[in-house]
């Protein structure tokens, strides 16, 4: 989405049919990854603190994260600097200042962090074929608390009622 000359980017994977408990259980997973990588996203903080948090819960929880793929600043373009991955090491990285925007996306596989890109030049699939969850909120680095920009309020409401 792009208002007043600026991006936001959000992502949200549905699960369709009848799903497998497995999966429904990488789904509840990834998205806990992206809110516990948010409350990291706090001035002062470190990039490698939000990808720490992403990795350590999806690892803990037996998952793959995908390091090919990360998130990123947004601004007058879609993908800005600095990028937002999805792994690190606490303490470590770029500093995060107070109104930096970024796009935190963790990309959690069931099976090997591996993933490949098709001959489309777009698609992307697990190296394994097995299935991945991809959860993006674009946020705003604040002193005490993050605020979320994108909202997925909407699509749950929805889903509730299926």
């Amino acid at each position: 989405m792009v208002k007043n000359g600026f991006w936001g980017d959000s992502a949200y994977t549905f699960g369709v049919g009848e799903v497998k408990p497995e999966i429904r259980q990488l789904l509840k997973v990834t998205k806990e990854c992206l809110l516990f990588a948010i409350e990291q996203a706090v001035a002062g903080r470190r990039m490698g603190d939000i990808g720490f948090a992403v990795q350590s819960h999806a690892e803990s929880n037996g998952y793959g994260v995908v390091k090919d793929l990360v998130g990123h600043g947004v601004g007058k373009n879609l993908h800005e600097a600095p990028e937002v991955p999805n792994f690190g090491r606490r303490g470590q990285g770029i500093q995060l200042l107070e109104g930096l925007v970024i796009a935190i996306e963790p990309m959690i596989n069931l099976g090997t962090r591996n993933v490949k890109q098709l001959k489309d030049g777009w698609t992307i699939v697990t190296a394994d074929g097995k299935p991945s969850a991809h959860f993006e909120h674009t946020i705003v680095v604040r002193k005490n608390n993050a605020e979320v920009l994108s909202s997925f309020e909407l699509i749950e409401k929805a889903e509730r009622l299926n």
